[in-house]
C-alpha cells in the first residue's frame, strides 16, 4: 500500500496528469448558480485541478456550455475530457455528436473523448469512429466509461483499441468492488482508472461514510474534513485519477488541499477494516 500521494498520473502517450480533476455533473442546470460555478472551476484550474470533465448527457448540452464559459481565454491550461452517449456512439452519429460537443465548449478539440457507458453500438465501430475523430484532429486521444473486465478485454481485442486511454468508474471508499479484478487489469495494461463520483456524490451512496467514526478520526487527525479524507484515499494509488465536483469556490479549494493530505499504513489499515474490499467478484457499480 502507498503511503504518500503523488500529484501526477502519466497516460500510455506520456501525457502527464493531475490525480485530481474535477466533475460536473448536474453543473449548469442552476441560472442562480452559473456564476459561482464557472468561478469554482476557474479557480480549481488555477490550483491544479486543470482536468474538467463533462458530457452531452449533462443537462443536455448545458453542463459543455458552462465548462465552455469557464474555460474561455485559459483553454490551453485546461486538460478537456467529455463524454458520448452510447446511442450516438456509431460511425453515423459520433462524429456529429463530437462536433455538436465542441460547439458548446467554444473549442476546436477535446484532449479526451469517452464512451459514456456501452450500449447497441459494436464497440469494434466505436473504436473505428473514435480513431476517425483523432486522424482529423478533432480529439487528441479516446477512452471509455463504466466498462467492466470482460468488456475492457473485449475492447483490447479489436484493432485500435489497445489505444483506450482510461476508463471512467464509479469508485470511492463505499464501493471498492474494481479493486477486486478490473483495477489491476487495468494496471496491468498501463490505462488509469478516472474515479466519478470519489465523495459518492449520489444520495445513499455516501450513506455512513463521512459520519463513519474511523474516517471522522482520521480527519481529526490531519485537521481535515472527512470528505477530504475519502478524497485523498481515493488518489493513493499512483494510477488513479479523481474527478469529484465542485460547484462552490470553497468546495474546490478543499479538494485541491484533499490531494496533499498523507495517510499513514496505519490509517490505511483502519480505512480497510472499516470498510473492507470485496473478497470476490461484484457487479461494476454505476449511477
Amino acid at each position: 500500500m502507498k503511503t504518500g500521494i503523488s500529484g501526477t498520473t502519466t497516460l500510455k502517450d506520456g501525457t502527464v496528469l493531475s490525480k485530481m480533476g474535477q466533475g460536473t455533473w448536474n453543473m449548469g442546470e442552476n441560472k442562480a448558480a452559473r456564476n459561482e460555478e464557472i468561478a469554482a472551476l476557474r479557480l480549481g484550474v488555477e490550483l491544479g485541478l486543470n482536468l474538467i470533465d463533462t458530457a452531452e448527457m449533462y443537462g443536455e448540452g448545458r453542463s459543455e456550455e458552462l465548462v465552455g464559459e469557464a474555460i474561455r481565454g485559459i483553454r490551453d491550461q485546461v486538460f478537456l475530457v467529455s463524454k458520448v452517449y452510447p446511442h450516438n456512439a456509431g460511425l453515423d452519429r459520433i462524429i456529429r455528436s463530437c462536433e455538436e460537443s465542441l460547439k458548446r465548449l467554444g473549442t476546436d478539440h477535446l484532449d479526451l473523448y469517452l464512451l459514456h457507458w456501452r450500449g447497441k453500438v459494436p464497440l469494434q465501430e466505436t473504436v473505428e469512429g473514435m480513431e476517425q475523430l483523432v486522424a482529423s484532429g478533432k480529439i487528441a486521444r479516446w477512452g471509455v466509461s463504466n466498462l467492466d473486465t470482460e468488456d475492457m478485454k473485449e475492447l483490447l481485442r479489436i484493432p485500435g483499441g489497445d489505444r483506450c486511454a482510461v476508463n471512467q468508474v464509479l469508485y470511492h471508499l463505499g464501493s471498492r468492488g474494481i479493486e477486486h479484478e478490473l483495477a489491476p487489469w487495468q494496471r496491468t495494461h498501463r490505462i488509469p482508472v478516472m474515479a466519478y463520483s470519489p465523495l459518492a456524490q449520489a444520495g445513499k451512496l455516501r450513506k455512513g461514510l463521512a459520519e463513519n467514526e474511523t474516517v471522522r478520526e482520521i480527519a481529526q487527525n490531519h485537521g481535515a474534513t472527512p470528505l477530504q479524507i475519502m478524497l485523498a484515499w481515493s488518489i493513493r494509488e499512483g494510477d488513479v485519477i479523481a474527478i469529484p465536483k465542485a460547484s462552490t469556490r470553497e468546495h474546490v479549494t478543499e479538494n485541491a488541499a484533499a490531494a496533499k493530505i498523507r495517510l499513514s499504513d496505519e490509517e490505511y489499515w483502519k480505512l480497510d477494516d472499516a470498510f473492507p474490499q470485496p473478497a470476490w467478484k461484484v457487479p461494476l457499480d454505476m449511477i
